[in-house]
């Protein structure tokens, strides 16, 4: 809320918004033809008047608080609707209004992230930005306001200093699976193993965790194939080799349904599970929390 009496001065939104995007207020006052010092009166005037600092000096860069992050969000979309109602006037496509920031944990499954995002198939005033990485990448953007919310099959500690969230999204069972074969046996866990190669998870996946557990209780070593830690590359190779794989059934759904692949079996005690990682924010983006009730609603 606006401090009583203040008036938004879009002048002034306009010169923050280009310190924001330009990456400081040299760069800034280059592309806007103004003195340094005069943009920097006018960006301490929008602070006044909104009542926060927008941004913060960091190893002698300026970086945007949280209250500079939501007001950057409004600034696009203002901008942006100034955009739109030129492109309508002159009867063009109107553009995207809002931005979702997606982090996607680069081993996620691609049929669980089109799940989640289904909500937003349909709408024309969301524009989402999907970028996958490391969980130790993606974190470190969530802390710095360049993602809105991180998917992962991981969830993350929360502390005092970090203040992070881990939505409970799906849990999914974890099966063997395989290239269906004519006359082939029941498959016999885990006796079979000693036989048939079977392609797995890297070491740093829980599932892989709990299926070595397993083993080891069993007293087996299994031969491997092949470690992937790329959830994509694990439902190609199953449907390449001779091979069983250790995969949640959302990664391999369609290729079950279609025969392609079959399940050879299933686990009661090993489940793949699903967070979205959100940070402990003052001003949140609201089409998160959307997202977030939708998955868990359906769970």
């Amino acid at each position: 809320m606006l401090p009583a009496g203040s008036i938004l001065n879009y002048h002034h939104l306009r010169y923050f918004r280009a310190i924001a995007h330009e990456g400081g207020l040299t760069k800034a006052a280059a592309h806007l033809n103004v003195a340094q010092s005069a943009l920097s009166v006018q960006l301490r005037q929008l602070e006044e008047s909104l009542g926060h600092p927008l941004f913060v000096r960091r190893n002698r860069k300026l970086e945007l608080t949280e209250a500079g992050q939501l007001a950057l969000r409004y600034a696009d979309s203002i901008f942006h609707t100034g955009d739109e109602l030129m492109d309508t006037l002159r009867h063009q496509s109107p553009r995207a209004r809002q931005v979702l920031r997606i982090g996607t944990v680069a081993t996620l499954s691609r049929n669980f992230q089109w799940e989640f995002l289904k909500p937003l198939r349909a709408r024309r005033d969301v524009q989402f930005v999907l970028r996958s990485g490391t969980v130790r990448d993606l974190i470190a953007q969530l802390r710095n306001h360049e993602v809105d919310v991180v998917l992962s099959n991981q969830a993350m500690r929360r502390d005092a200093d970090t203040g992070h969230h881990s939505h409970l999204l799906a849990e999914q069972e974890i099966s063997l699976v395989g290239r269906p074969v004519a006359g082939q046996p029941a498959f016999r866990f885990p006796e079979d193993l000693r036989k048939t190669r079977v392609l797995l998870p890297s070491l740093e996946s829980e599932v892989r965790a709990s299926f070595d557990l397993i083993l080891d209780q069993a007293g087996l070593r299994p031969v491997i194939a092949a470690e992937v830690d790329d959830m994509a590359m694990l439902r190609v190779l199953a449907l390449r080799l001779r091979a069983v794989a250790l995969v949640p059934k959302v990664v391999v759904q369609d290729e079950l349904r279609s025969g392609l692949l079959v399940e050879r079996y299933r686990f009661s005690s090993v489940k793949e599970r699903f967070y979205a990682i959100t940070p402990s924010r003052t001003f949140p983006n609201p089409v998160v929390k959307t997202l977030i009730a939708h998955a868990t609603k359906n769970r």
